[in-house]
């Protein structure tokens, strides 16, 4: 059984709702367009990413 460690492709503040997105091209977070609008959130929060969710970072499988 092989173990991998899975890094998040994207993330959502609990607090303000902003939603970023990894870009693989530029190496950072980049804010997610909803409808054509930015979902940048409370520029001031201190944000809360949904790390303990549903995102699981150990994805196991048979090789």
């Amino acid at each position: 059984m092989a173990t991998t460690i899975r890094k998040p492709r994207s993330r959502k503040c609990e607090l303000c709702g902003r939603q970023e997105a990894w870009d693989d091209e530029r190496g950072s977070w980049q804010i997610v367009a909803d409808d054509g609008e930015r979902a940048v959130g409370n520029p001031h929060c201190i944000h809360e990413w949904d790390i303990t969710g549903s995102f699981t970072p150990i994805e196991r499988t048979d090789a």
